[in-house]
This record gives structure tokens, C-alpha cells and sequence, in this order.
């Protein structure tokens, strides 16, 4: 207990998460703090195309193997599975519809890139090295969610879920994934040689610029849980930080089973954990527009990536050691 509370404490006083909080606070405190839209669109694509590129790098020097593909697998399993979980839990600890819920499950079976990176840049800190291939792994993440939760909208039976080709192309054509996907591939295939040519613009400014981000991540969910105020009860609340926690422990399985190393288990644990934000909340406008937004947002952006981030991330790397012996 004493480690995690060091980790915790050591992760709290971060240039990273003190930038969260400042957006915080000042969405709450209703400043009129902004970060213009476009600005923040470009932070978003420089720390999404940094992390493929240099997971890809990663692969490169590592090689594919066995794990790798057993990852990829296991993210694509659990992106089918985990909403269905979340489903249940909300059923029990909350009164939302089948609809609402199905749409909050839909988040916690996908992914949040921006808890994924926080995660890395934690692990780098600490020295802590892990698989590149992990970025791949987020990837596969992000859409078989909104399947599972169309699929429990229509066995429900409360709803129209829309599964057109326009959302199937959305999905598959998603920007952060195929900037994510892309980065990763121009990484493998230029490796070493590639990353030393560009090295000074993907490393010394991107920590930098992940403060700016979630500085605005920080406004964002400070609007968010201030417009909400009285939408969410205590018990979806609870959920939206027991369902982290659960997920947490399924991805620390999955890593030990499959052989991935400390850090590689810590970002299965924190993929497992993390909430869609961006992607999903986008293909729940089309396909179940029914859902109410003011619902899933806030559990995912307003409750969860703050939890994550604070104390999960210390959390999840705390257990990790504990349970690897590394």
C-alpha cells in the first residue's frame, strides 16, 4: 500500500497530470480559459503519429514473434468482451436504460489513446521499457466495442441500432486509427535509421506538448461534469470507476498469460481500463442516437480519465510489480 501511495503521490505532482488539473479547475471555476480547436486537433495528431511511429520503431528492432500476435488477439477479444461485462455491472448498479447503457458499454470495451500515452510517458520516466507493439494492440481496440454494444441494443430489443456502411466505413477509416496505424507502419518499415532523422521532433517536444493536451483535456471534462450536474446518480458513478479497476485485473491476466513484459502488462491493464472518448462517442451519434450523451461522456471523460490518470495508472503499475515479481 505504502508503494502505490508513492506512486500515486509521485504521479499526482507530474507536469502531466498538474496540467489536467489546472483544466480542470478552471472549466469548474468557470474561467474562460480555451485552447482553440484547431490547436488542440494538432497536438492530437503530433502525440498520435509520435507514439505509432515509435511503437513501430520498437517492432522493427524486436521483430514479430509469437506474443505479438497473441496481443493483438487478446485486444481484439477483449474489445468484444468487456463491453458486455460493463453492460452487466451498469444493469445492476444503475437505473439507465438498455440503450444508455449499452452506449456506456460501448466506451469501456474501446479505448482511450490519451490514458495510453500518459501510461507510456509514465513508464518512461521510470525507466520501465515495454513492448512497441502495444500501439498496434490499442488500435484493434477502438471499434469492435461499438459492435458488442449494437449487438446488445438489438438482443434487448428496447431500440434501432443503425449499422449502415457510411458507420462501417467511419469505423474502419476513423482518423486516430489510421493515423495511429500508419505512424506505426512508416516506424517499422524505416526503423532505427528513420527515427534518428526525426528524433528531435518525436521526442524533446512531446511531453510538452501532452501538458497542452490535457490542459484542454482538463477544460473538457470540467464543462462536462458542470453541465451534467444531477443527469448521473452515485451509482453510475461507482461504476465508472469499479469498471476500470475490474478490466485492470482481466488485462493483467491476459498480459501474464501471454508473456508480455512489466511495462507491456501495465499498458494491457491500462488499455483494459480506459474509456473512449473520441472515437466512440462519435459512432453512438449515428448509431444509436437514442443514447444520451450527457451519460456517457461524463462517466468516460469526466470520471474515468481523470481517475485513470491520478491514481489508476500508479495503481495498475503498483500491482504489475507486485504480481510479476519485476
Amino acid at each position: 500500500m505504502t508503494e502505490i501511495l508513492s506512486l500515486a503521490g509521485a504521479n499526482l505532482i507530474s507536469p502531466i497530470i498538474l496540467s489536467f488539473a489546472l483544466g480542470l479547475l478552471a472549466a469548474l471555476a468557470r474561467s474562460d480559459l480555451t485552447i482553440p480547436e484547431a490547436v488542440a486537433k494538432g497536438m492530437s495528431i503530433y502525440l498520435l503519429f509520435s507514439i505509432g511511429f515509435k511503437g513501430g520503431v520498437a517492432v522493427s528492432a524486436h521483430g514479430i514473434d509469437q506474443t505479438l500476435v497473441l496481443a493483438l488477439i487478446a485486444g481484439l477479444v477483449l474489445s468484444f468482451v468487456l463491453p458486455l461485462l460493463a453492460f452487466g455491472l451498469l444493469r445492476v448498479m444503475t437505473g439507465l436504460s438498455a440503450i444508455d447503457a449499452a452506449a456506456v458499454a460501448a466506451h469501456y470495451g474501446s479505448i482511450s489513446i490519451v490514458t495510453f500515452v500518459a501510461a507510456t510517458s509514465v513508464l518512461n520516466g521510470r525507466m520501465i521499457s515495454s513492448e512497441g507493439y502495444m500501439v498496434a494492440v490499442a488500435a484493434v481496440m477502438e471499434a469492435p466495442a461499438i459492435l458488442s454494444a449494437l449487438w446488445l441494443v438489438a438482443r434487448s430489443g428496447s431500440g434501432e441500432a443503425r449499422m449502415d456502411p457510411g458507420l462501417i466505413r467511419e469505423l474502419l477509416l476513423n482518423g486516430s486509427i489510421v493515423l495511429l496505424v500508419g505512424a506505426f507502419f512508416i516506424g517499422a518499415i524505416t526503423g532505427e535509421k528513420g527515427f534518428a532523422e526525426i528524433s528531435a521532433f518525436i521526442e524533446a517536444p512531446f511531453k510538452g506538448v501532452l501538458c497542452l493536451f490535457l490542459l484542454d483535456m482538463g477544460l473538457i471534462a470540467g464543462r462536462g461534469l458542470r453541465q451534467s450536474r444531477g443527469v448521473l446518480g452515485m451509482g453510475a458513478v461507482g461504476f465508472a470507476i469499479a469498471m476500470p479497476l475490474v478490466s485492470a485485473m482481466i488485462g493483467l491476466g491476459i498480459g501474464a498469460l501471454i508473456g508480455l513484459s512489466l511495462g507491456g502488462v501495465v499498458l494491457m491493464m491500462v488499455l483494459c481500463a480506459s474509456a473512449s472518448y473520441i472515437a466512440v462517442p462519435a459512432a453512438m451519434r449515428v448509431a444509436l442516437p437514442e443514447a444520451n450523451p450527457a451519460v456517457y461522456l461524463t462517466l468516460s471523460l469526466g470520471v474515468t480519465f481523470p481517475f485513470n490518470l491520478t491514481l489508476g495508472i500508479p495503481l495498475y503499475l503498483a500491482i504489475a510489480q507486485a504480481v510479476t515479481g519485476a
